[in-house]
């Protein structure tokens, strides 16, 4: 920059075109500031100028600044093109603005650039940032040429809103019809599969970075090392981060890994993982110490934890944001220090959300604190009326103090308002197909009677070897009998029968489960591994798993 800038100061006529091009060069080198004085000083300006200005602006997420200069162009009498339209609607999704966003799409409809490949992207794009997936979808699917830019556009809008297998299917027809996958695709079809834990597509997506070379990009690379760990294969996310290109090394790969220590129950790894971090010279961010945290409140290392949020703050000066408050209520919460949990709430500088309040109100559940628990899902509810976990912690806690009337009354209380427990489902990946299992619904499987009898055998068979079934963990007043069927065909026992009958022995086991893994299952599982000298991998709503020889890598601390 510094010989453009002494040209231009020795030119005698500046016209509008050079004051441009210092503008892009300044921009193109980060200097936004020095790009806008020049802007500022200019005496004439055409539109190639406030294309440039207000592109700058949005790249340097200057987004409400940018739609302010857009309104200004307008009003000045100068025409946007296609590529100030992109800009300013890709300004209105990082705003979450779909207000502005529509204004600037009904422009774009009226000067007919609606088919114009840039516009259409960055129209889909705003409409799937502002949650609106269907009106994006129609954009993109309507447009009668498309790019790499227009599937990533897709593929990403997808997965963003909750619909991984959407993406994936997306990305199968793009490679049919002959577009190539870029670093941006691969990290959203990855994430997809970690979302759907697919492991089989996983692998299969992997092959193909491989094939593309894609393995030094730093995005790809943590995307694989989280797609590993949440599919139950630890080893194989440790295996990608340490064949990681040095060159592409960066704090969110670091980050990642720690990330997959701290889920699989390895807090101490983490930790020795973090500290290897800051000796080769990477500043921990928050989403470091968000995982660091994390690991340690699965861990039971509640000390450390308490000095890495000090250290967060006070070596680092870092804004701690709700989840790493969340931590560290979890943190106190699982160690049974409740009170200290609920002054620490009570105190934070921002304000708790329900995810804070229920990881106390879980903590009041395991330590069987019934009369906080009442106060606890009192702000909960002040915060959701309809929040169903908290009613359903509140249940559980009054069903394991046996206060049975209580129960009830907060299950009429339910009733009234509408609000329907979220049904515990377990899924099993099969030769690239997903099965899932729900306590109750023995006519979704083809196997289900088979799964049904081997179930009762298996037991049979663990009972044998000492497991006796946990009456308490079914938290409903009932016979006994009929307590002990229900613990029976819990999802993830039905899933593990599924899965012992149709894998060939000495494969590990891996189930998904979307809520937390009941102390019943625990044991079984524990004892199943023993009988099918089995390795069981479960991930449950908060952490994974791993039962291998009659013991779980928790240490029975989930």
């Amino acid at each position: 920059m510094g010989t453009a800038l002494e040209v231009f100061d020795k030119m005698s006529d500046r016209n509008v075109m050079s004051h441009n091009i210092l503008i892009g060069g300044y921009i193109q080198n980060g200097q936004l500031g020095a790009a806008i004085e020049v802007f500022k000083k200019m005496g004439r300006r055409n539109s190639a100028t406030w294309n440039a200005i207000i592109t700058g602006l949005i790249v340097s997420e200057f987004n409400e600044d940018a739609l302010r200069m857009f309104a200004k162009m307008h009003a000045d009498g100068f025409s946007p093109d296609a590529y100030t339209l992109g800009s300013v609607l890709r300004g209105c999704a990082g705003l979450k603005d779909l207000i502005k966003g529509k204004q600037v799409h009904s422009y774009v409809m009226r000067t007919g650039l609606k088919y114009d490949l840039i516009v259409g992207n960055s129209a889909a794009h705003m409409y799937m940032s502002c949650g609106c997936l269907s009106d994006g979808e129609r954009i993109i699917l309507s447009m009668p040429v498309h790019n790499i830019v227009s599937c990533n556009t897709l593929i990403a809008g997808r997965v963003q809103n909750g619909c991984p297998t959407g993406a994936l299917d997306h990305y199968r027809v793009m490679k049919i019809s002959g577009i190539r996958p870029d670093k941006i695709t691969f990290v959203s079809v990855i994430t997809s599969c970690s979302e759907l834990s697919t492991l089989g597509q996983g692998q299969q997506i992997h092959a193909e970075v491989l094939r593309a070379g894609a393995t030094s990009v730093a995005s790809v690379i943590s995307s694989l090392i989280s797609m590993y760990s949440r599919c139950g294969c630890l080893d194989d996310a440790v295996k990608v981060f340490e064949e990681r290109a040095v060159s592409e090394d960066d704090v969110v790969l670091w980050s990642s890994m720690i990330s997959a220590y701290g889920f699989h129950g390895k807090g101490e790894v983490a930790i020795e993982l973090f500290n290897k971090m800051e000796i080769d010279g990477f500043k921990p961010n928050e989403v470091t110490f968000l995982s660091l945290l994390y690991s340690c409140s699965h861990c039971g290392l509640k000390d450390k934890g308490l000095e890495f949020f000090d250290s967060m703050v006070k070596k680092y000066g870092l804004k701690p944001q709700v989840k790493h408050y969340t931590c560290v209520v979890d943190l106190l919460g699982r160690t049974g220090r409740l009170d200290e949990a609920e002054r620490f709430i009570r105190s934070m500088p921002i304000n708790p959300d329900t995810i804070t309040w229920k990881t106390l109100l879980s903590a009041c559940k395991t330590h069987k604190n019934v009369e906080m628990a009442k106060r606890i899902a009192e702000e909960i509810l002040r915060i959701d009326p309809r929040d169903s976990a908290s009613y359903v912690l509140l249940s559980n806690t009054q069903a394991s103090a046996k206060r049975w009337d209580e129960v009830s009354e907060v299950r009429k209380t339910m009733r009234k308002m509408m609000v329907k427990k979220e049904p515990g489902v377990s899924w099993f990946e099969l030769k690239n197909r997903v099965y899932h299992f729900t306590m109750g619904d023995n006519k979704s499987n083809p196997q289900s009677e088979e799964i049904d009898i081997y179930l009762k055998e298996l037991m049979d068979e663990v009972r044998l070897c000492g497991y006796v079934t946990d009456t308490g963990a079914s938290l409903h007043d009932m016979d006994m009998e009929e307590k002990e069927y229900n613990l029976v065909h819990h999802s993830e026992k039905m899933a593990v029968a599924f899965a012992l009958m149709n894998t060939a022995d000495g494969v590990p086991i891996r189930i998904m489960k979307n809520l937390r893994i009941c102390d019943d299952c625990h044991v079984a599982m524990k004892c199943i591994s023993v009988v099918r000298n089995r390795e069981i991998v479960v991930r449950d709503s908060s952490r994974f798993h791993h039962f291998k020889n009659g013991k779980c890598s928790c240490g029975d601390y989930w």
